[in-house]
């Protein structure tokens, strides 16, 4: 055969076979070159479907807060499904009939009298209320009766506060033997030469920055009263009584700059601008909370830059706890400063994961809800700073060690934008801060404290809409510090403006920190009581 092939072969016949092959060859090449570009674009499409599939996921998480934020529940409460304590709604499993164990009860009550009616009592009322008594007499005749017993029924009235007017009378008396004219000497009054004294200006105080009733709403229930008081009138009495408060103010910020654990937030308040007429500008009260010594103090400025922080706390040495706002990592190089992060922020983001990734969510809740646990205990059994530390190292540290390693294992196995690998990322982010609150029995697992003293900024700005000026702002800061000191303290605010405004005036400027809400003696009877224990020092 193969002398035959050999014949068929020519010269010519070999070179078109290696055209042919040469030909092959190109085209295989050139096969070879569109399918390696075919596969480069198509793990090009192979990564873009990922980020896609990362954005959706992004947008609906945002999608999903701004719905929760408008039109869902606030709560962040979570209750494991393997809660032992936590009954199911529908429980579609046939339940086991087993032999009910017997048990003996024994119940001592006090048996009613014959003919004693007994009567369903809702509540006793406070006993120091003042009692006004009507007596009812029967519409009988009742010549000749006796009297047998009463019936005494209990109800609360209110009569709406009212204005009056308090008159200061100083006779003058001429001395004998031409030695002068004497007067009474009139008391100091919170604005000099004007006609509001210190119960009214505490009422307006409270009204506004507690009761959130703007300066118009009070002029027209003033109104009612029979009392036209004008709005300007009232601004210029909030004015003077800032001014007259503002030494005392300094007091609390040198106060709370002498600390050494605090905690930072910041909150937005707009405020009228005279520079650009018909708009706002978004101003920030920054909040600073000494939970050790229970002292609150608002600082305003102008925008929410790290220089507002970084200004006031210059001289601050300690320990700082703040959320996941980057402006605050400025303070982890500064020298003799120590940063913690709030738990409660991190367990946000996994409360609003738990539509994208209910098992992974659930499982940190539950993590954390252990962690909390703790902190509720010691807080009711009144465990002190030491044993506090004692107990986190016990029980909380095995918690958060596990927690970790979990965070580890799972920050690569999610999408980075997703909901989970949202919560995920900003937790391994902060985790070195969020678990340094264990080594020191005064710090606390949140910022949930602080938080609450600004909520009543945030009910305010739904009331009065905004500041009338940025040196109006200033002086809601000085306010809220007072207020949220008072009420940490459960001092009655109105009670506490009346006392101070009342003596700040008289008052020695090297003792005027004792009218601060935590060193504060309200006068009685011309007596000083001590009605809150001291602050603890440092």
């Amino acid at each position: 055969m193969l002398p035959l092939i050999k014949e068929h072969i020519t010269p010519a016949t070999l070179e078109e076979a290696l055209e042919i092959i040469k030909a092959k060859d190109v085209h295989i090449a050139e096969l070879n070159a569109n399918l390696d570009e075919l596969c480069s674009k198509l793990k090009e499409l192979g990564t873009k479907t990922t980020e896609l599939s990362s954005d959706n996921q992004y947008l609906k998480f945002e999608l999903e807060k701004i719905k929760r934020l408008i039109f869902g529940s606030k709560s962040e409460r979570f209750v494991g499904a393997t809660d032992p304590n936590q009954l199911l709604l529908f429980n579609l499993e046939q339940p086991k009939i087993t032999e009910p164990s017997k048990e003996t009860i024994t119940i001592q009550r006090n048996k009613p009298l014959k003919h004693e009616r007994v009567v369903n009592i809702r509540g006793q009322l406070p006993a120091d209320l003042p009692r006004i008594t009507e007596i009812i007499e029967p519409k009988e005749d009742i010549t000749g009766a006796k009297k047998i017993g009463e019936e005494i029924t209990e109800v609360m009235e209110y009569t709406p506060g009212k204005i009056y007017v308090k008159r200061y009378v100083r006779p003058k008396y001429s001395l004998p033997e031409d030695k002068g004219i004497v007067i009474g000497e009139l008391p100091s009054l919170p604005i000099p030469k004007g006609n509001a004294g210190a119960s009214l200006l505490s009422h307006i105080l409270v009204s506004k920055y507690v009761d959130h009733l703007p300066f118009y709403r009070q002029v027209q229930m003033f109104k009612r009263d029979g009392v036209e008081i004008a709005e300007s009138t009232i601004n210029d009495w909030f004015q003077s009584t800032c001014a007259l408060l503002e030494p005392l103010y300094q007091k609390n910020v040198e106060r709370i700059r002498q600390s050494n654990y605090l905690m930072i937030d910041e909150t937005p308040i707009p405020v009228l601008d005279k520079d650009h007429p018909g708009s706002t500008h978004r101003g920030y009260h920054w909040v600073y909370y000494d939970p050790v010594n229970k002292i609150v103090c608002f600082d305003y400025r102008r925008g929410r830059s790290r220089e507002g922080p970084l200004n006031f706390l210059k001289d601050f040495r300690g320990t700082l706890q703040t959320d996941g706002y980057s402006g605050y990592d400025i303070f982890e190089h500064k020298e003799g400063i120590t940063l913690l992060s709030c738990m409660a922020h991190a367990r946000r983001y996994f409360d609003q994961a738990k539509n994208n990734d209910k098992e992974r969510s659930e499982y940190v809740l539950g993590e954390m809800q252990k962690l909390y646990e703790v902190e509720r205990i010691a807080r009711e059994d009144n465990y002190s700073y030491d044993q506090l530390k004692e107990m986190r190292v016990e029980k909380s540290l095995p918690i958060l060690k596990n927690l970790e390693i979990w965070l580890k294992d799972n920050i690569t196995q999610v999408l980075p934008k997703s909901a989970i690998g949202v919560a995920i990322g900003y937790t391994m982010g902060r985790w070195g801060r969020l678990k340094r609150y264990i080594e020191d029995g005064r710090y606390q697992i949140d910022n949930n404290l602080i938080e609450n003293s600004i909520r009543p900024v945030a009910l305010g700005r739904k009331n009065y809409m905004f500041a009338g000026s940025h040196d109006a702002a200033q002086c809601a800061a000085m306010i809220y510090s007072f207020l949220g000191t008072c009420k940490i303290n459960q001092i009655n605010p109105e009670d506490w403006f009346n006392d101070v405004l009342n003596r700040i005036s008289d008052y020695k400027v090297n003792r005027l920190e004792e009218l601060l809400p935590t060193n504060w003696k309200p006068i009685i009877n011309n007596q000083s009581i001590n009605t809150v224990p001291p602050p603890v020092s440092d």
